[in-house]
């Protein structure tokens, strides 16, 4: 299916600080393509004891008149929108965001009623969109980072997704893209000091290699780009960390597995690790659909 011209932005009331609609803006400038800047208000409000859904609704027009006039006040020329809607917050950004460029939104997302929700926002729609989401830490500004933009791509062969997505972002920024893959010996070696060494310099070689073939083969469909590959055994939430903090990487893409409707809210312990120690703009990809 085509994809829609337009990036989705999940704001709350703390906005200015969450770095999510000024990485959008960018992020827009570089597309040419609008934001639709969405406030969600969490539909239980309204039936709360000591609550007037008047006040809530009067902030929240109120939160939504300021960043549509940021956005009308922001370079270029693009017809930015600004929205309020009622519902569930993430699964209403999943629903509105489908089939868009992306959605983006910021590292906690839940703002003063995060009572009333079941885990961090920003965790939720990373799990169950069907469209990239890039999660902004707090107070990112442009500028915060000056390295390429990290990929971390594990053994299997659904790794096209995410290479696809960070060589766009590389592409549109002129930064290098770096292949990272951290793997670690399973269990069953670890009992044996004497095959360690071994196992692991041959594990190592091997996955050194096989990403290597996987560089070169990007590089035919991208000759003019900067691509490298950095394998390294550890834990891979680890790895990944220390590597985008080693870069400086300016983006940090990963991938995630949809599965049943049951477990949709969740994403893979990495990639969930990952999301929280991040430092740096984090691209959450799906990849393949499992039931």
């Amino acid at each position: 299916m085509p994809v829609r011209p337009v990036i989705h932005v999940g704001v709350d009331g703390s906005w200015r600080d969450t770095g999510a609609l000024e990485w959008a803006l960018q992020e827009s400038l570089l597309r040419h393509e609008p934001l639709q800047v969405v406030h969600v208000i969490e539909g239980k409000l309204r039936h709360l004891s000591g609550w007037d859904p008047d006040v809530v609704d009067d902030s929240s027009m109120e939160i939504v008149s300021e960043v549509q006039k940021h956005l009308d006040e922001s370079p270029g020329s693009l017809d930015h929108e600004a929205d309020l809607v009622v519902g569930p917050p993430a699964r209403t950004l999943t629903e509105l965001a489908a089939g868009s460029r992306m959605l983006v939104v910021g590292r906690r997302g839940m703002g003063t009623f995060k009572r009333l929700l079941i885990g961090s926002t920003s965790e939720v729609v990373a799990g169950t969109a069907m469209v990239p989401v890039v999660i902004v830490p707090e107070h990112w500004q442009p500028g915060d980072h000056s390295g390429p933009v990290l990929v971390a791509v594990d053994d299997s062969e659904n790794n096209d997704a995410i290479i696809e997505f960070g060589i766009e972002e590389a592409t549109e920024r002129g930064l290098a893209v770096r292949l990272v893959h951290v793997w670690d010996l399973p269990a069953m070696y670890r009992w044996d000091p004497m095959n360690v060494a071994g196992v692991s310099a041959e594990w190592t070689e091997n996955a050194k290699g096989h990403f290597e073939n996987v560089v070169a083969e990007w590089l035919q469909k991208y000759p003019g780009l900067e691509i490298h590959a950095d394998v390294r055994r550890g834990h891979p939430v680890d790895g990944v960390v220390t590597a985008a903090s080693e870069y400086d990487a300016q983006l940090l893409v990963v991938g995630t597995r949809h599965h049943t409707r049951l477990r949709s809210f969740l994403v893979g312990s990495v990639t969930r690790g990952v999301l929280h120690h991040a430092t740096c703009p984090l691209a959450v990809v799906p990849t393949i659909h499992e039931r």
